[in-house]
């Protein structure tokens, strides 16, 4: 601590406690040096007309590329279906960043309104394990579900008399827009719940008692006590859903869907978009471009999403 005498400010000399701090710290900021700031310098190909030479590797590659300043943006945008793939992108996590609020608040009051505890960690626990599994094994299940020739749901089509139907084909395009909300909702929910129901757990419970005795009923408790005590969590919630507003999960379009291409008009997104333009094209440049351009307003929105919470509940937002 600084200590004042007189007008002047003597401030405390460097001690053993504070080389223990730095120390104890210098993991952590190596992570980050490591893989937070040292990889922004690849944010520079965006702006270059990056390819990998023979024997040159990467650096060799890019001091050799050729500065093109905007032009991969422009390139970007200019593509035919890209209204379309914004679109699914920003649509979609509309729906995930609502019902993401929904669903797990609604559970959250459920389960912490159970009167047996027991049943209650069984029923948080059987919805947080698939927070747990990999998109690539739950895509496999889905698959076994699906499969054109092998899948249960496809068998069990056959048998009842059913034409056939290929759920990967271009004649299930209109189905998957639902299947990728129940998926994410099923993936997702658990985590979210458990998160509310933290919060739950953390509210006085004299609140619980007066209403009581003031005659309130568990609907009344829930509307007048528990809602807006979770207010300040739930806006949180939302505005880092936000915040990943043009970011989709790539599992879940990629992996779930097998990458069929008679699917993208329903399933491809700016992160598919991304990966087939490394795999396909190897077009690194407008990768990148892409990649930016999904972080920058990603960055604009969370900001702009709290200013909104700022003025209408300023205790709520993150600063």
């Amino acid at each position: 601590m600084a200590k004042i005498k007189g007008n002047k400010i003597k401030s405390k000399k460097f001690t053993f406690d504070d080389l223990e701090l730095i120390i104890l710290s210098l993991p952590t900021v190596i992570w980050y040096l490591l893989f937070s700031f040292l990889p922004m310098f690849g944010v520079l190909i965006a702006f270059k007309s990056y390819k990998l030479s023979p024997g040159k590797g990467f650096f060799g590659s890019f001091f050799d590329a050729k500065w093109v300043g905007f032009k991969n943006f422009e390139f970007l945008f200019a593509r035919d279906d890209m209204g379309a793939i914004f679109g699914k992108t920003v649509g979609y996590n509309l729906i995930f960043i609502i019902l993401g609020v929904i669903i797990p608040v609604t559970l959250a009051i459920m389960i912490s309104n159970l009167y047996s505890q027991r049943l209650g960690k069984v029923c948080q626990t059987a919805m947080f394990l698939p927070h747990f599994m990999s998109w690539v094994v739950a895509s496999y299940f889905v698959f076994a579900f699906l499969s054109p020739e092998q899948g249960l749901i496809t068998k069990i089509m056959e048998s009842m008399g059913f034409e056939y139907f290929n759920f990967y084909g271009q004649e299930a395009v209109g189905l998957w827009p639902f299947l990728i909300v129940i998926l994410n909702i099923w993936k997702t929910t658990g985590y979210g719940m458990v998160v509310y129901l933290a919060s739950i757990t953390g509210i006085d419970s004299t609140y619980y008692e007066a209403a009581v005795i003031d005659g309130a009923t568990k609907w009344q408790q829930v509307t007048k006590i528990t809602l807006p005590l979770l207010k300040p969590i739930m806006i949180i919630m939302a505005i880092m859903g936000v915040g990943r507003i043009f970011n989709s999960d790539f599992g879940l379009f990629y992996q779930s869907t097998k990458n069929a291409m008679s699917l993208y008009p329903a399933t491809q997104t700016l992160d598919v978009l991304v990966y087939n333009m490394l795999s396909r094209s190897s077009d690194f440049s407008m990768a990148s471009a892409a990649a930016l351009f999904q972080s920058a307003a990603g960055c604009a929105t969370i900001l702009f999403a709290n200013w909104v919470v700022t003025k209408v509940d300023s205790e709520s937002a993150f600063f």
